[in-house]
């Protein structure tokens, strides 16, 4: 029976979840890998790109295998630097398949997403074969297997005047050529990378390409000791007459052979192509239909005042000021593109008169059910509110209501107007503990940024002046930390339960008015 699709996409989210946490407790989120994984294949291929310039130094066409045992056999240079090259290669393809399930888990596949899904399918194709064409290059027995599988594989196609196996029966070596057109190959092919990749952040704001200098330094300290500690192995040379009694096979490279062998080479490749259409097809298949599919943000142009600030702030640029008509209220007014769009709401908790953002999360949707959370939670009575998106709130809220908090889920932290915080406080709330994302895994990219700036750094639409900071806290943790977020909340409620007053009347008119100079002048 097959499995539904978003079966698997709930299933993968509980062990990333889980490994997410634990990498948090071991790192700390700020150094955890597994957020920084699309970040870290960038730091691997270059690293890639570095030490395969050093080794095309030293690499002859007419003499393969000798000119790379002659590298390997330098203890000094040469033997390390091609096994960090070896290495860097292994965990680009690693990283890059954990970069995938991350999106595919967190339903970040789809929509406006599918684009970079699909250029990330891709970058990893051309990724697999790039290496495949460095080890031909090496011409050891396993260079020679992946030859004989690849040609038996293309012979299968009706395109060949001459079978490429036969250039693998012994009759003659290879030609300098066949390595020629592979070194060409293997040169040519990072710089289609190099292009998918830019394709593949055509479409987000502000793309993060590296990770911290600390985690990037961190993995090649990692490279350069395991290939210290452990060198690259080297194969048998390559020979039709000769079989070695085992070929050490590289299995981020070579994970297809045991599935191709025991087939015909017509068989492998529909295989191969059937994977890599399923592959591509992940955003068909998780797309969200009727209901479940979130709407776009659309902009009231009656309250929009062109300050700029949610085509600032919006994480996929699908935000642009227009010129309004004569005799508007202002100059510019805010147009969303819904084929852009990702229904975030980050661009609602940017606005002041709160005139965009998805139907039924804009800053005046947030204040109409905030006004019934508060005496339905009995705000009032001086409870602490914890305020979290609702993904973090799967994973904790039964311990934080058995905590006697109030919890308030939002679609995302970066969702939330600063106005639904004030309310909070002047409804009576002991304090607001706000739990986003840690910044790296939010899954509307920069909600956790945007919040914090709003809160704490006079960023629109920020925390007015009026609300006591000191009932207000912003925290970072994913749904696997329940343990990290009650520690959070003891500590905060210790706090304010040393304050005196401090809450402002909860009658008090909300400002709403976007200062427009202020923010233009950001730009």
């Amino acid at each position: 029976m097959a499995v539904p699709p978003r079966r698997l996409e709930r299933v993968a989210l509980r062990l990333l979840t889980a490994a997410d946490a634990a990498g948090n407790r071991l790192l700390g989120s700020p150094a955890n890998p597994l957020y920084q994984s699309g970040t870290i294949v960038a730091v691997l291929l270059l690293v890639v790109i570095v030490t395969g310039l050093w080794l095309i130094l030293f690499y002859r066409v007419g003499a393969p295998y000798a000119s790379v045992a002659a590298i390997a056999a330098d203890p000094w240079i040469g033997r390390w630097v091609r096994g960090v090259h070896r290495y860097a290669s292994d965990a680009a393809v690693l990283f890059t398949v954990l970069h995938m399930l991350r999106m595919y888990a967190q339903g970040r596949s789809w929509g406006p997403r599918a684009l970079a899904w699909t250029s990330g399918v891709v970058a990893l194709a051309l990724l697999v074969v790039c290496g495949l064409t460095g080890y031909v290059m090496v011409w050891d027995a396993f260079g020679q297997l992946l030859a004989q599988e690849g040609a038996r594989m293309l012979d299968s196609l009706p395109i060949l005047s001459e079978p490429l196996g036969r250039a693998f029966t012994g009759e003659e070596e290879p030609s300098g050529a066949f390595f020629f057109v592979n070194l060409f190959a293997h040169i040519a092919i990072p710089l289609g990378i190099a292009l998918v990749l830019w394709l593949h952040v055509s479409r987000v704001a502000r793309p993060t390409l590296l990770p911290p200098r600390r985690v990037a330094w961190g993995v090649v300290g990692v490279l350069v000791l395991a290939a210290v500690v452990r060198p690259a192995a080297l194969a048998p040379e390559a020979s039709a007459f000769r079989l070695p009694e085992s070929v050490p096979v590289d299995a981020f490279y070579a994970f297809w052979l045991p599935l191709a062998r025991p087939l015909s080479g017509g068989a492998a490749l529909a295989l191969l192509g059937a994977a890599g259409v399923a592959l591509l097809g992940v955003p068909l298949a998780t797309r969200r239909r009727g209901a479940a599919a979130p709407p776009p943000s659309v902009v009231d142009e009656d309250l929009c005042t062109g300050c700029r600030q949610c085509s600032l702030d919006c994480p996929y640029d699908a935000i642009t000021m227009i010129a309004r008509a004569p005799g508007g209220r202002s100059a510019e007014v805010a147009r969303v593109n819904p084929d852009l769009c990702v229904s975030c709401g980050i661009c609602a908790g940017s606005c002041p008169p709160m005139g965009v953002g998805p139907p039924g999360r804009t800053g005046r949707d947030q204040l109409t059910r905030v006004r019934a959370f508060i005496p339905e939670a009995q705000v009032g009575s001086g409870r602490t509110v914890v305020v979290c998106c609702d993904r973090g709130a799967r994973g904790w809220r039964a311990e934080v209501e058995a905590a006697g908090a109030a919890l308030y889920p939002v679609s995302c932290a970066g969702n939330l107007h600063s106005s639904v915080v004030e309310l909070l406080v002047r409804g009576g709330a002991a304090g607001v503990l706000v739990v986003a994302c840690p910044p790296r895994d939010c899954w509307n990219r920069e909600g956790p940024v945007w919040l914090t700036e709003r809160m704490y750094h006079d960023r629109e639409a920020e925390l007015q002046a009026r609300v006591d900071r000191r009932r207000v806290r912003v925290v970072h943790a994913n749904a696997g930390e329940a343990r990290e977020v009650l520690a959070a909340l003891r500590a905060f409620r210790a706090e304010t339960a040393a304050l005196d007053g401090g809450r402002t009347d909860a009658g008090a008119e909300l400002e709403v008015v976007c200062d427009a100079a202020a923010v233009a002048g950001e730009r």
